[in-house]
């Protein structure tokens, strides 16, 4: 999932519990006269200062350790890359739709996240007052996932890619839209730049004519796979909106869970009406479907670390380092130069995305 997968980046802190001193019965808050002026008992064991436990022992917070400097880009250049080797595994997948390898997607990333749900004791439901959204946000986050996955197959890599990070902009409009966040001339100009680079990278021959050298059946795939990237931005960027809602009363592995168990609910229902469904033949095959969804569920938890203790401007600027691993192995394993055309898309979407991110990182730094 990058799908917003999508990710993505936004939802992880847990709960913090509140540290509270008991005081004992009948005390008061307010030192007595006596304590105040009195000399302290040196066989007591007790500090008239402390008063609630001997000299010394009171624990001194400590200090909390400086993650290294980097650290957190360095994680998001780690699921940057583990979410491109993924997308180049759905692309080499043989004969499986995109359907079906999301739901293997879902079926091995359940058994990592039940082990980690039941070790952090958050549950398998959540807050009622969230169930809702948490619900929602499974929904609109495995259509993005199905979409992505779809777009991977019949698109190039490389395009299905860039389309993607369209998400930024549709979340500035629907957060515009439905959470009242301000959208400004400068949020205009990155979303005219995104169009500009899909423009680009689709080339629809009423703008650029028509080329001898593309059939039309390819044609048609690229087409269908653009609408499927935009497509995944879209229910993306509903999805962080979503996240935003719930903020951080809901703990992160609660809403992946939910992401797993709708995804797996609606792939399965989609492959019966498509009758899609069928086991991989090939031994790589199946070993690229184990590998889909750990290099997935690797890409969430890294990018999740990154959050945690970097700069959410910082971490979406790396994050257009997926654009660049998706160039690299399309031309080294896939032997799929791209076009300049596409090269000048990327560069105005990547633009767009690394604009956004930089401003939101200068308003937080205000």
């Amino acid at each position: 999932m990058r799908p917003v997968d999508s990710a993505r980046a936004t939802e992880l802190q847990e709960p913090g519990l509140q540290l509270t001193e008991d005081t004992p019965p009948g005390a008061s808050e307010e030192p007595t006269a006596t304590e105040e002026v009195g000399t302290p008992d040196p066989h007591s064991g007790w500090c008239w200062l402390c008063r609630s436990s001997p000299c010394g022992s009171r624990a001194q917070p400590a200090k909390k350790k400086a993650p290294c400097p980097g650290l957190g880009l360095f994680y998001t250049l780690l699921s940057a890359f583990l979410f491109s080797v993924g997308s180049l595994f759905v692309k080499k997948v043989q004969d499986i739709h995109a359907v079906e390898i999301s739901a293997f997607r879902c079926v091995f990333q359940m058994l990592v996240v039940i082990p980690c749900l039941i070790y952090r004791k958050t549950g398998f439901i959540g807050p009622k007052d969230q169930r809702i959204f948490l619900v929602l946000r499974g929904v609109l986050g495995s259509i993005a996932m199905i979409l992505l996955y779809y777009a991977y197959q019949t698109t190039s890599l490389a395009d299905a890619t860039v389309i993607s990070f369209s998400c930024p902009v549709f979340t500035s409009i629907f957060a515009c839209v439905l959470l009242k966040e301000k959208y400004s001339l400068w949020d205009v100009l990155f979303t005219s730049f995104t169009i500009i680079g899909v423009i680009l990278i689709v080339r629809p021959p009423f703008l650029f004519g028509p080329n001898p050298e593309v059939v039309d059946k390819n044609y048609s795939d690229h087409l269908k796979g653009t609408f499927a990237s935009v497509g995944h931005a879209v229910f993306a960027a509903l999805s962080i909106v979503i996240l935003r809602k719930m903020g951080k009363s809901v703990d992160y592995f609660l809403s992946i869970w939910y992401y797993i168990i709708f995804g797996l609910i609606e792939t399965i229902v989609v492959l019966f009406i498509l009758g899609e469904w069928s086991l991989p033949y090939c031994g790589l095959d199946r070993l690229f479907l184990i590998l889909i969804g750990l290099f997935g569920l690797g890409g969430q938890v890294f990018l999740t670390k990154a959050v945690q203790i970097e700069k959410a401007g910082l971490v979406s600027l790396m994050r257009t380092m997926d654009v660049v691993f998706a160039f690299i192995f399309q031309i080294i394993f896939l032997n799929d130069v791209p076009t300049w055309w596409t090269v000048g898309g990327a560069l105005c979407v990547v633009a767009s995305s690394a604009g956004a991110a930089l401003r939101k990182w200068c308003q937080s730094s205000k």
